[in-house]
């Protein structure tokens, strides 16, 4: 059963982890899913892009401990591949991994019940990636959300840059799409570049988000066809034929 919907609005795809009752936590089957759902957006004629989450009470509840995923599959700009825009939909709770997909976003819309929380000080472990949250939010905010621990709301969010609309609950995802709308008149191969500079040579990348895309890199090689021919070919002793790819 999929544990990420895709629903296309015209040019627009709403993508949604569907997990309402763990609070859309990510385990490996939604970064898995996650991950495939944005190529075939990449590789569509679609223009625009919304991420959210199925329920309400949650965007996200971060990674699922019971079930630890890649979570470098499904982070925006490291497994995520695309020059186009992506816009975050949020409502309830964006907790830790939920927030890290979020800050990655482009653009960000809230509901009013939405609250950013990052608690891993509080359980012992970070992956190190909301290190880029102090990119793109104040320096001390950021360091409160991380050192602290304490949760920040919509109305919060907006005023320190995180969030770039708060509408009233339940319509995040129409103002996202009304967002979208406005986008897709736009010039793409401009957009592609403007947001290409600003992740490429703008924005910085901490340890954790130059280790997962190198990680990324280096998994493609090892999934490949090259690499299984590669090793049939040293098993039958012969000369192996590779096809780049």
């Amino acid at each position: 059963m999929s544990v990420v919907t895709v629903e296309q609005r015209g040019p627009v795809s709403i993508i949604a982890i569907a997990r309402p009752e763990k609070l859309n936590a990510i385990n490996k089957a939604v970064a898995v899913e996650l991950q495939d759902a944005f190529a075939e957006f990449d590789r569509s004629a679609r223009r625009v892009a919304i991420l959210t989450g199925n329920g309400g009470r949650a965007f996200s509840a971060g990674a699922d401990v019971t079930d630890l995923p890649e979570l470098w599959r499904c982070v925006p700009t490291v497994g995520i591949k695309t020059e186009k825009p992506i816009i975050a939909a949020v409502s309830g709770w964006c907790i830790g991994g939920g927030l890290v997909l979020a800050m990655m976003c482009d653009l960000l819309v809230a509901a009013e019940s939405a609250k950013f929380s990052y608690p891993e000080g509080k359980v012992g472990i970070t992956g190190g990636m909301i290190a880029a949250l102090a990119a793109r939010i104040p320096h001390k905010v950021a360091m409160e959300l991380m050192l602290v621990g304490e949760p920040i709301s919509a109305r919060r969010a907006y005023e320190v840059g995180l969030a770039n609309r708060v509408v009233g609950e339940g319509g995040e995802v129409a103002e996202a799409v009304a967002l979208a709308e406005k986008i897709v008149d736009l010039a793409p191969l401009a957009l592609a570049t403007m947001k290409r500079f600003v992740n490429d040579h703008v924005l910085p990348k901490g340890p954790a988000e130059l280790a997962a895309r190198a990680g990324a890199e280096l998994a493609a090689v090892r999934n490949s066809a090259d690499a299984a021919e590669g090793v049939r070919a040293f098993r039958e002793r012969r000369k192996p034929r590779y096809q780049g790819r």
